[in-house]
């Protein structure tokens, strides 16, 4: 186990700025120091009106960029276009499904970390909400890891990788986290999203634990995220597995409304969403070569698991109604 100098080990900042250990002291009942507690501290825009302005602004400037062919290559991340087009999905996660968000100052300002979540509702909207929250409430970017399906349908697969998204790859995942860059996995994977309606919130298993592995690599720490919401807004009452066989997918759902109402059944309910970020999981202290134990990896992977299974548990009576 790695030790760092200058003070005791649970006192010390869990951010790795540049990959470094930070060794300044974290502040008393936070996991980071000053600098590094978020969110990011950015200007907000005064009322509606300088926010329309700075919007238009924005999105001027991304789309003519774009049309001159200046900037990201056609399937890069592109952030400032990203920036110019979030405010339209706004409506959805304040209204539609109003959002609150609790915890933010978990994530670090700066250097790498993993937000290890729970996947759930059928569809993967849970990881566009997470996106916006992260985006919106803390003003990272989190890179979230999707499945080799999703880059298999054409335009869709630039869409993701131009909001800032990237395959479930380990190579491109430490790639990613050595460039101080925050990522999104949901360990559970299709199991999590898949489970249908009977096992709402309960977590499914975490996989092998290859978050954890590349966490520890570069010493990233672990932030737990609950998500609740998603659940209700697509609930999976059945599953045709021989459908789902017939056409390549990992499940075929029924719902109280798809495909009784056609195409109108695949809008999602308006239900009410939480989004909660957990303490952080510090891996810099067990050093690199941790990689190579596995009943370590399993019991960080166990660990994070609980910490996700935890918050939802804590957080889910705190929920008046799930449409209200």
């Amino acid at each position: 186990m790695v030790i760092r100098a200058n003070a005791p080990a649970e006192h010390l900042c869990s951010a790795m700025p540049g990959g470094k250990p930070c060794t300044r002291a974290a502040l008393q009942g936070k996991p980071y120091c000053a600098e590094h507690l978020g969110p990011l501290r950015g200007r907000k825009p005064r009322d509606a009106r300088e926010f329309m302005e700075e919007w238009r602004e924005a999105a001027e400037t991304a789309i003519g960029r774009r049309m001159r062919g200046e900037g990201p290559a056609r399937d890069d991340h592109d952030p400032e276009l990203v920036k110019a087009v979030m405010p339209l999905a706004f409506p959805l996660y304040s209204m539609y499904w109003r959002c609150e968000v609790f915890g933010v100052e978990n994530i670090p300002t700066e250097g790498p970390a993993i937000l290890a979540a729970n996947h759930s509702g059928t569809i993967p909207i849970d990881g566009a909400m997470l996106k916006i929250a992260t985006l919106k409430e803390h003003g990272r970017n989190p890179w979230l890891l999707a499945a080799d399906l999703v880059f298999k349908i054409p335009l869709f697969r630039d869409i993701v990788r131009i909001a800032g998204n990237a395959r479930a790859d380990r190579s491109e995942t430490v790639a990613l986290l050595r460039r101080d860059e925050l990522i999104g996995v949901f360990p559970e994977g299709f199991k999590g999203i898949g489970k249908g309606w009977k096992k709402r919130y309960q977590l499914q298993r975490f996989g092998r634990g290859g978050f954890v592995e590349v966490a520890m690599e570069v010493g990233a720490p672990i932030i737990p995220v609950a998500i609740i919401g998603a659940e209700e807004a697509f609930p999976m009452i059945a599953d045709l597995k021989t459908l789902a066989r017939r056409f390549g997918l990992p499940y075929f759902p029924i719902t109280p409304t798809f495909p009784l109402l056609g195409p109108l059944g695949a809008i999602p309910l308006p239900s009410k969403w939480l989004i909660i970020f957990g303490e952080p999981i510090p891996t810099a202290p067990f050093g690199p070569e941790s990689v190579d134990d596995t009943q370590l990896v399993l019991e960080i992977t166990d660990q994070t698991r609980q910490a996700v299974q935890a918050l939802l548990v804590e957080y889910l009576p705190k929920r008046r109604s799930a449409f209200l």
